[in-house]
């Protein structure tokens, strides 16, 4: 009787939810530049790492919920890593061209002498 018990005593995986939570918040902050999502991303990367190891070293003793949850929050935050990074190059180039388009305007209406009055 008291090994059934043990065995029914299973805890939850640890961060397994907040691997979740930072997974699932890393795409829907990716529009925010790219950099909030980015940084909420790679947190529940990196706590999604140490709770898989800390998974295979005693698979008895979490319940396969957790992990469950743990690989979907880790699943969520690659997506939200990789597209909040597309969203923050998009925008890098887009502030690129058109930063040199406006100092390519500026140049060409100082070299023609136009005056501007701000």
């Amino acid at each position: 009787m008291e090994n059934s018990s043990q065995m029914n005593s299973q805890i939850a995986l640890p961060n397994s939810t907040a691997v979740l939570v930072l997974g699932i918040l890393s795409i829907v902050c990716c529009v925010c530049y790219g950099v909030v999502g980015l940084v909420l991303g790679i947190i529940a990367i990196s706590l999604s790492k140490k709770a898989k190891l800390a998974y295979s070293s005693d698979p008895q003793k979490y319940t396969n919920s957790s992990f469950s949850n743990m690989k979907a929050g880790r699943t969520c935050a690659i997506i939200g890593t990789c597209l909040s990074a597309a969203y923050m190059l998009f925008f890098v180039i887009y502030f690129a061209i058109f930063g040199s388009m406006f100092a390519l305007f500026m140049n060409e209406a100082m070299n023609n002498g136009s005056q501007f009055n701000f």
